[in-house]
């Protein structure tokens, strides 16, 4: 039998290639691998740089050659930095109420926009009824654009709204630049609301410093704003 070509078929030539159907016309439209409609993918535009935070523009336009002067520098780059800040929250009553332990986490949140780490004791201790491994407190460590934030706020907000407040102690320093204090309420923080607080908790803050001595650190924090006890 003679072999029928299929009228309906047709061949192509072997140097040319099949037409590309039209996007508009009857052939395929764009579309994504699971079949769904089409889609462009817009790309963002590059960002500018963005502002620092008040406190470090301060930092580097008045405070450095301040200090320079007040501290006997001639080298810019030996003018003492702030290098971090820590607050840590130890909640007792995570013991036996494990919530207590998750508004500390929210309430830390808030306070410095960063989420904070659980921490967790290293070892049992019978006479408080502690088990290593169970969680007791929260920490964070800002750094960069968010400690100076934090600390613009921390000096200018929350401070001045604490009870009968005289200052600070100044001699809270560790002999290494570092500085660390407590407060006793959570609630000075203007973004913690007031009727959803469970209960009043302190914090301890530590600010790290690039001093070697105590003066040094002393007189770079008293420029940033801290207000000292005299």
């Amino acid at each position: 039998m003679s072999e029928q070509k299929d009228s309906k078929t047709k061949e192509t030539s072997p140097g040319k290639k099949p037409s590309a159907q039209k996007e508009g016309g009857k052939g395929k439209s764009k579309k994504d691998a699971g079949g769904g409609a089409s889609f462009e993918v817009q790309m963002e535009r590059p960002r500018g740089p963005s502002k620092p935070p008040r406190l470090k523009a301060q930092y580097d336009s008045k405070i450095v050659s301040a200090l320079m002067q007040q501290l006997g520098l001639k080298n810019r780059m030996e003018v003492p930095r702030l290098e971090k800040v820590v607050v840590s929250a130890c909640v007792k009553e995570a013991l036996t109420n494990p919530k207590a332990l998750d508004n500390a986490v929210e309430e830390i949140a808030l306070i410095t926009g960063q989420k904070p780490k659980v921490t967790r004791a290293k070892k049992s201790i019978a006479g408080f009824k502690l088990r290593a491994g169970q969680a007791i407190g929260a920490t964070v460590t800002l750094r960069r654009a968010a400690m100076y934030e934090f600390l613009d706020r921390l000096v200018n907000v929350a401070l001045p709204r604490v009870r009968d407040f005289k200052g600070i102690n100044p001699k809270s320093f560790d002999g290494r630049g570092n500085y660390s204090f407590g407060i006793k309420e959570q609630i000075i923080f203007p973004e913690i609301n007031y009727d959803r607080v469970d209960k009043i908790r302190g914090m301890n803050i530590t600010v790290a410093t690039s001093a070697k001595t105590n003066d040094h650190a002393r007189a770079l924090l008293a420029e940033l704003g801290m207000p000292f006890r005299k």
